[in-house]
């Protein structure tokens, strides 16, 4: 059965990015999609690579009941624009980042993750690496919110996934 990929994006896959990756596969788990939709996160640097993600969001994702402990940092690879069906960007910098990176054929696959909820007041998702707690909890909010769309959206094409098998 072919399933749908989505792959996280922030800077070094220890704040933004592992934080969307644990929230949307609560989602996808709690739909009862987990075979149906992958979901994967990563950064543009190799900073953190295989690091856990910062003790801070795995603290207030923990509060909400999101698991962050597995995630582990990975930079972002040629191979996941071949790999990954959505390549979800947590702000423009990362945007531009994997746009310039991406063979041409694969740039329809990238966009922000805050697309996924026009109804907010902002597109992007704030780095929260220097900033307080409320940092880690506006992040939760934001990812929480844009969870939701981007599940209503794959949803619609679960039907064009599965019928390729």
């Amino acid at each position: 059965m072919s399933r749908i990929k989505v792959l996280f994006v922030c800077s070094g896959n220890i704040c933004r990015s592992p934080t969307a990756e644990a929230v949307f596969r609560w989602h996808v788990q709690a739909s009862g999609l987990e075979n149906l939709i992958l979901v994967q996160s990563a950064g543009t640097l190799d900073y953190h690579a295989g690091s856990a993600a910062d003790p801070r969001a795995q603290d207030a994702a923990r509060r909400r009941n999101y698991d962050l402990s597995r995630v582990r940092a990975r930079q972002v690879r040629l191979q996941d624009y071949l790999e990954f069906d959505h390549l979800l960007a947590m702000d423009r910098g990362h945007l531009t980042t994997l746009r310039s990176a991406s063979p041409p054929e694969h740039q329809h696959k990238i966009r922000l993750f805050l697309d996924y909820a026009p109804h907010l007041p902002q597109s992007e998702v704030p780095d929260p690496y220097y900033g307080t707690a409320a940092g880690f909890e506006l992040v939760l909010d934001l990812v929480e919110e844009a969870s939701r769309g981007l599940l209503a959206s794959l949803l619609a094409e679960l039907p064009r996934v599965t019928a390729k098998d």
